[in-house]
């Protein structure tokens, strides 16, 4: 399969430039990532952005809230990418500030607690804890959504779960972004696009031992989305990539969806690699996002949500 053009050209920095995370710690992949972080001077405009902290069950958990310019047609909470070990509300933060615009929404981007000091299911209940108070929260919307993208797109997945299994609070949409769904290294996508594509297979294995405490398996449905029970869950917007270990997994996790019930929206793109709707600069990506904004609100538009139990 052969990569977009624009990714193509800047294939081999990725991979030179990325740190080598499994032959290193937590704390010095998190220096290396923060370290190269450019922000835009001039981010895009949004009709604010408010710092703030939620409680949860681990203490308070940082949060950013973007509203738009306009009256919001929804509230999204929203779990960063980083293998459950790095990342921020810094490094999602021109992400988020599109969907904001995109969609026409609130977006509450969390900064969930990080492995290996927090390991599962710290960073989950932190997402859905969020949750939880966005939706006792006077926003302007009364729909919720649950999105992320990679760790993240697994965290906002088992929110749903989590929502649904736990009475509430409704869920109206799940948007996945080449997520995370299960801990199976033997599927053909993680041989073919094991390295070269800038996200690699040592890279994944090294993200879930991090992620998972001693005793946890991976069976749990709230550790792989894709073990559970899907029935009664939000209809689903789901990214996938062509040249990506996690191709594999995220396919058979729309197949799962549809399977289970779940009205279930699936973009792949065939020439993207794991991260690249994050990357400024790629057409692609930009094409892949304003895509993503317009099928979410599309799906919002259809009625269509789950009802706690």
């Amino acid at each position: 399969m052969s990569l977009d053009p624009g990714l193509a050209a800047i294939i081999e920095a990725l991979n030179t430039n990325f740190p080598r995370v499994e032959e290193m710690d937590a704390a010095d992949v998190r220096r290396i990532i923060r370290g190269r972080l450019q922000l835009p001077p001039e981010p895009e405009a949004v009709g604010s952005v408010e710092d703030r902290h939620v409680d949860g069950t681990g203490g308070p958990i940082p949060v950013r809230i973007y509203r738009p310019t306009s009256t919001p047609t929804a509230v999204v909470v929203f779990a960063h990418g980083g293998g459950f070990v790095f990342c921020d509300l810094d490094t999602h933060d021109t992400l988020c500030r599109s969907m904001t615009n995109g969609v026409g929404a609130v977006v509450i981007s969390v900064d969930y607690r990080l492995a290996p000091e927090n390991p599962w299911p710290a960073g989950a209940e932190d997402v859905y804890a969020v949750a939880q108070w966005a939706s006792t929260q006077d926003f302007g919307a009364d729909k919720l959504v649950v999105a992320g993208d990679s760790a993240g797109g697994n965290l906002a997945a088992v929110t749903a779960l989590m929502a649904r299994d736990r009475g509430g609070p409704p869920i109206a949409a799940q948007v996945l972004l080449y997520p995370v769904t299960d801990a199976d290294f033997d599927r053909p996508s993680y041989s073919t696009y094991a390295t070269g594509y800038y996200q690699t297979a040592a890279a994944m294995k090294w993200y879930w031992n991090q992620y998972l405490p001693a005793g946890a398996t991976p069976d749990h449905p709230y550790v792989c989305p894709l073990r559970a029970d899907l029935r009664g869950l939000p209809p689903a917007v789901v990214v996938t990539n062509g040249c990506d270990v996690l191709r594999d997994e995220g396919e058979c996790f729309v197949e799962a969806l549809r399977a289970a019930g779940v009205p279930t929206v699936h973009r792949p793109y065939e020439g993207g690699i794991h991260g690249f709707m994050t990357m400024p600069g790629i057409e692609l990506g930009a094409r892949a996002r304003q895509r993503c904004w317009e099928d979410i609100r599309s799906v919002l538009d259809s009625g269509c949500s789950s009802v706690a139990p």
